[in-house]
């Protein structure tokens, strides 16, 4: 009998052990990831007009460290920024802005020969972005945010590395309501709207000039 109540005092032990342990390990563990949200702006449809001469490669869009991140920024009154808590996109915002904006210039179809300046594609003009405004700004007056995005676009002429031609496209989309999804829905509007006006742009600029 003496040895039956040991081993049930034993397993009693270990058994909380165990729970201590693990609820140790959850203190002391790395952070659960938060969730998700797709930055992805519906592609603009095709466009139909006339094709243009030349290739483009897309270099990856800068921007600043408060942007160049997965996180989710928001603007608050008295231009503090911070980022939502729980809430990540599904990369850094310049590799989707990159992907986005290929995307829609393949959906366009008016340039023909797309691709990354990673690709090697022997590109006569390459896409430099930088990303200037990208986040919900909050006024005191409503509390639903505001989204803004602004992108400064340059067309560089692959030989001799001028400067072609520039765009600063902007776009303000307000949230339907103060709520994650709502941001995440106005985001992606935003930045689709952007990149159309683009787009627009930058496919109907001529060939560059043949080197001397």
């Amino acid at each position: 009998m003496s040895d039956i109540l040991f081993n049930r005092r034993s397993l009693f032990a270990v058994a909380g052990a165990a729970a201590a342990l693990s609820a140790c390990s959850n203190l002391i563990g790395p952070p659960e990831p938060p969730p998700l949200y797709l930055l992805k702006p519906t592609p603009p449809p095709a466009n139909g007009g006339p094709q243009a001469p030349w290739q483009l490669s897309i270099v990856l869009p800068v921007a600043p460290q408060s942007i160049d991140t997965d996180r989710i920024v928001i603007l608050q009154p008295g231009d503090r920024m911070d980022f939502y808590a729980n809430a990540a996109w599904q990369d850094r915002v310049p590799f989707l802005v990159q992907s986005a904006l290929i995307d829609a210039f393949e959906a366009d179809g008016r340039v023909k020969g797309i691709g990354r300046d990673t690709d090697g594609l022997k590109s006569d003009y390459l896409l430099e972005s930088d990303i200037r405004d990208f986040q919900a700004q909050y006024s005191v007056a409503d509390g639903i945010p505001t989204i803004e995005v602004r992108i400064v676009a340059r067309l560089i002429a692959a030989r001799g590395r001028s400067i072609s031609s520039s765009l600063s496209a902007r776009s303000e989309v307000q949230a339907s309501e103060n709520s994650i999804p709502a941001a995440v829905t106005a985001f992606n509007q935003a930045l689709g709207a952007v990149i159309h006006q683009i787009v627009d742009w930058a496919a109907t600029q001529p060939a560059p000039p043949k080197p001397q």
